[in-house]
């Protein structure tokens, strides 16, 4: 039995290999529709979640499975002060797998300590996404059809960004890859995510404010929102929400093939006719995460 808790526990031919499945699940999805047939995922959020959630259950709905769980922590015995350990403990009785978001860092981390089914976890805090940084791999797969030599431009809140972190990480074991951190400066890339996976690893990168100097010489933009969840003081929060806006203006800085990326919701740091720019993947991106996420339910169910 193997957990996802972090991206880095699957190897770079494993994330290899899943981005080839969700690949041929695109390509020929009635070959699919039973593979979970009488299979349970239990989606276990303790925080507010749209797309993760849902494509979780259109994933395993599409794979011929079914799904229960609940979608905010007032709903389940966590009210009650039913612990992270007891709750997995419980439900991995009634489910085959078990996808977990808690805004606390760790939690799932505990929770597959305690659970007799495999936990992927959805989102831990401002620590690791590892299923987000999944779709955002396949998604740059599909777009641009290689990761080697590509310069990574992560834009906005790099701090408390789970997603960021993923994907520096994930990113990281590939060639010729490129950073550009664009960020104020009290949301700069933390310094363990910078020295484990950039410093230690000689990856260039340069750090930067200003995301117009950046734009040319990116090839994928990672854009994201700041975080107001993840903020102890809302005067800070209001000082910083605003720092970058990407517009159409922008975009004309950028290559003709750049690809934007967001993992979304994104609140107004990507004006919406910026939408219409083909460069524009997110919500592409988003509808890749149902299939990548289809590959992974049957990894972890080892569904041939």
């Amino acid at each position: 039995m193997r957990h996802l808790i972090d991206i880095m526990d699957l190897s770079v031919e494993e994330i290899d290999g899943l981005i080839a499945k969700a690949s041929d699940i695109v390509a020929h999805p009635d070959a699919y529709r039973e593979k979970c047939r009488y299979k349970k995922l239990a989606t276990l959020f303790f925080e507010p979640s749209t797309r993760t959630r849902l494509s979780f259950e259109a994933a395993m709905l599409e794979l011929g499975g079914q799904v229960l769980g609940f979608s905010e922590a007032s709903s389940s015995s966590a009210a009650k002060g039913e612990s992270v350990a007891d709750t997995a403990a419980i439900v991995s009785g009634y489910a085959d797998i078990i996808a977990m978001r808690h805004p606390k860092e760790g939690a799932p981390l505990v929770a597959a300590s305690r659970s007799d089914v495999p936990i992927i976890n959805a989102g831990d805090g401002g620590h690791f996404h590892p299923t987000q940084t999944l779709t955002d791999l396949f998604t740059i797969s599909r777009e641009l059809g290689r990761f080697e030599g590509l310069t990574v431009g992560l834009c906005g809140d790099l701090k408390f960004g789970r997603t960021v972190h993923s994907l520096i990480a994930a990113l990281s074991r590939y060639a010729g890859i490129r950073f550009v951190l664009i960020s104020p400066e009290e949301l700069k890339v933390p310094s363990y995510v910078k020295n484990k996976y950039i410093k230690e690893k000689g990856i260039p990168y340069r750090q930067t404010t200003s995301l117009d100097d950046a734009m040319s010489e990116l090839d994928v933009l990672y854009m994201t929102r700041v975080q107001k969840e993840r903020f102890f003081n809302e005067e800070d929060y209001l000082r910083l929400r605003d720092s970058y806006i990407l517009t159409p203006e922008k975009m004309t800085l950028a290559k003709k093939d750049m690809v934007v990326l967001h993992p979304l919701p994104r609140v107004n740091e990507i004006t919406t006719d910026v939408d219409l720019d083909p460069r524009a993947a997110y919500f592409r991106q988003a509808k890749n995460g149902k299939f990548i996420r289809m590959a992974l339910i049957m990894k972890l169910l080892e569904v041939e």
